[in-house]
């Protein structure tokens, strides 16, 4: 049965990797903020440039790539914000639900499952580092200054927008590949070695840090979140994608992009700033878990209905 392969094939490894990651947690306790650091100033930022360098890319499937995005985080954003004013979440909880939605889990579990979804396709993978450079950008503009209602002086302690690496990686990646540069070998090689490390390393540091998370009481806001995140925004997606009159490749990398769980990121902001980090902490973990199902369902369903 096709579904069961994909599910052997794709999620049981990443599943497998983001368990050890868990056990060696418990077992070392990891610096959580140093690998994290490591994720996010070395290997995105090394993963997005390489991947744009040795790809061909058009334009025209950047803009796409990036139309699509945008729109998908808009009708998220007031799909989120419909649904806490419909049950009258109070604000801090109103910005931490939509965080949930809006903020998936590009890199360390959208990367791997891009990578064995597709055999390692490179246009494939040039769409997921779009969209997790995109992802990025919009965690620490909109999810940093979202926060200003709630703790206006550690707004100040943000990461400014021009300080992100993954912006400066993905200007030089297509810059390199619109004017045909070639990168000397040994600077190639080296960018290379640290873009195939990402997907280890970032999968044990998701395992890491899902392990510490836990569930409490009132979990019905928590399963609202997992429904926006794993259902209604490939559904959304699934709408989008049609109008964008992309390639069969783009369209399923697009879609399955959609159906990541919420990232690791939202949790880590909503703790760093004290605004429902309970809540942030159990979206990303119950949708991580849940992921398992429907993105193992958005998988084959992309492989059928974008043909």
């Amino acid at each position: 049965m096709e579904i069961f392969n994909i599910f052997l094939n794709i999620l049981l490894p990443i599943l497998i990797l983001i368990g050890i990651g868990g056990i060696l947690h418990i077992k070392f306790q990891f610096d959580l903020n140093t690998l994290a650091k490591i994720n996010i100033y070395y290997l995105v930022p090394g993963l997005i440039l390489v991947r744009l360098y040795e790809t061909e890319i058009a334009w025209n499937m950047f803009f796409k790539v990036l139309v699509f995005f945008i729109f998908l985080s808009l009708f998220l954003y007031f799909v989120s914000k419909l649904i806490s004013k419909i049950f009258r979440f109070h604000k801090g909880l109103n910005i931490a639900f939509s965080h949930s939605a809006l903020f998936f889990n590009s890199g360390n579990y959208g990367v791997s499952v891009n990578d064995l979804a597709f055999r390692q396709d490179p246009i494939a993978m040039a769409v997921q580092v779009l969209v997790l450079t995109f992802q990025n950008l919009l965690v620490y503009s909109y999810g940093i200054l979202s926060l200003q209602r709630i703790n206006k002086d550690k707004l100040k302690q943000s990461i400014p927008y021009f300080k992100m690496p993954v912006l400066y990686a993905m200007f030089i990646g297509l810059g390199l590949n619109a004017f045909d540069i070639t990168l000397p070998q040994f600077l190639y090689i080296s960018g290379s070695y640290v873009a195939d490390a990402l997907i280890a390393i970032a999968l044990l540091t998701l395992g890491a840090q899902v392990i510490q998370l836990n569930f409490t009481k009132n979990m019905f806001p928590v399963y609202l979140s997992v429904g926006v995140r794993l259902i209604i925004s490939p559904l959304i997606a699934f709408i989008i994608i049609p109008f964008l009159n992309v390639d069969t490749i783009t369209a399923q990398a697009m879609f399955i992009a959609s159906a990541v769980p919420s990232s690791v990121n939202s949790a880590i902001i909503a703790q760093e700033y004290n605004n429902e980090p309970s809540f942030a902490a159990q979206a990303v973990l119950a949708s991580t878990i849940f992921s398992a199902i429907t993105v193992t369902i958005v998988i084959y369903l992309s492989r059928i209905i974008f043909v």
